[in-house]
Order: C-alpha cells, then structure tokens, then sequence
C-alpha cells in the first residue's frame, strides 16, 4: 500500500488488491502464523452462504400450488437440476447428497459471483472508512476452497468406512489394484496418493481458475478509474460468467462423484 500522499504504482495496485485483510496484515499475528486468518474471507464467504439460506428459506415459505413467481421458478429450475445429477450420478442411498450438493452448487457459485463486482466499488469505500485490505472473492482465497475440499474428504472418509466397514477400507488400500499380500506397500502407496488427489485436485482446481480470473480483472481496473472500472472490465466479466458457472457445477459434480465412490461395496 502506498504511503500517504504517494501515488500508488500498476505493482503496488496489484499486490494491494491481492493482499487479503488478515489477523497479520494488521499486525495482530506474525504473518506465517497459524492463527493468520482472512478476516475477508471468511465474511463474505459466511455472507454469500446467508444470502443462500434467505432466498431459499423465502421461497419456501411463499411457494405455491399455483403460478409461481420468477423467484420460485429459478429456485425450482436449480433444485431440479441439482436432483437430476445427483440421480444419475449418485447409485447409493444417502438423504443427504442432494441437499449437500445443492448447497455446495449455489454457494460457490455465489461466492464466484462475487468477481463481477468491479475491483475497487467495495474495497474502495473500505479503505476510506480505514480497511486496509480488501477481498471480496472467498474463492481466490486458497484457505477457503481447501477447507471446502477437506469438508468433502471428510465425508469422503466416514462414507467409505460406515458403508464398507473399517475392515474392507483397509483391505481397499492394501489389497487393490493387486490383490496379493506382498504388493501391500506399493498397493498403498498408489491408493493413498489417489485419494489424497482427490481433496487437493478438488480445492486446487476452483481456486486457480477464480484466481487466475481475479487477477485480469485487476490489470482490467489498474487501467482506469475506480468509477468506470466496469466499462475495461465488462468483455472479461461476459466470458467470466461461463467460468463462475462451470466452477460451481464442476465442484458439485466431483463432489457427488467421490460420494459415490465412497458408497460403492466394490472398488
């Protein structure tokens, strides 16, 4: 950040915006601590997933029997579109994968949505009410698509062995894919880096992409004005929301996927 009364440099703009307002950018912790958390993140992250809960929470109250408002016809087009996949993807039992996915579908996405806000139209009234440091994007932020993978690890982990048993996960690692007791440490070797792919392919693949398509917009808005920022980024943010959507739906269907996965009797 600029001092005051400089005038902040195109590589000064950039580092800025790509500095999240954290516990160590204000000094509080040492940067490299574990106790470092994004204060940004972390909000709007829990905003997105607010906003999620209201709208469908209206709806449900309000819906009815008869003609259905534009409202209850988009929540009705993404829930049967949400349930359609987890049918034909998902062959186990499990009440919970649908409303999992749905929630995992609408809240990435509204967390993505996020990057059509022009760079500086939130962080800059911030800094002039004394916020240093400004991310709007929860998903550019690499902690909060891990902790997502991780969450679905999780699930992951306590499917395959409730479904299957401890006994049968176990025989999963170290008997397949050669089923012989001597191939037990390469039969590991080769299942544990296939499972632990599956969280960091997971997280790793959301975040570069928003990322990746953060950092445009931002050498879009270090061209122009904050105000008229939305004009140099508009032809970026018209293919970006194919990005923001496939994401979303991409994270949805892994997570469906490895569910099922975990499901499965046989590998």
């Amino acid at each position: 950040m600029a001092a005051p009364g400089e005038a902040l440099t195109s590589a000064g703009y950039i580092t800025h915006h790509l500095t999240n307002l954290s516990l160590g950018s204000l000094g509080l912790v040492d940067e490299s601590s574990f106790w470092n958390v994004h204060i940004d993140s972390l909000f709007f992250s829990v905003l997105t997933g607010l906003i999620f809960l209201g709208i469908f929470r209206s709806v449900a109250k309000k819906a009815t029997a008869g003609v259905p408002g534009k409202l209850q016809c988009l929540v009705e087009i993404i829930v049967e579109f949400v349930d359609e996949n987890v049918k034909d993807t998902f062959h186990g039992r499990n009440a919970l994968i649908a409303p999992l996915a749905l929630t995992i579908f609408c809240w990435v996405f509204l967390m993505n949505l996020m990057d059509l806000v022009p760079i500086d139209f939130i962080p800059y009234p911030a800094e002039q009410l004394g916020i240093p440091y400004l991310k709007v994007v929860p998903t550019t932020d690499v902690n909060i698509t891990m902790a997502m993978a991780l969450g679905v690890f999780a699930l992951m982990i306590y499917y395959s062995i409730k479904v299957k048993g401890p006994v049968a996960f176990i025989k999963e690692l170290t008997l397949h894919p050669f089923n012989n007791p001597i191939m037990i440490p390469f039969n590991m070797l080769i299942e544990v880096v296939s499972l632990l792919s599956k969280p960091l392919s997971l997280g790793m693949r959301l975040f570069g992409n928003m990322f990746a398509g953060e950092v445009v917009f931002i050498l879009c808005a270090a061209m122009l004005p904050w105000y008229l920022q939305w004009m140099g980024s508009l032809p970026w943010a018209i293919f970006h929301i194919l990005v923001i959507l496939i994401q979303a739906f991409v994270f949805m269907m892994l997570t469906i996927v490895y569910l099922s996965m975990a499901h499965e009797d046989n590998h």
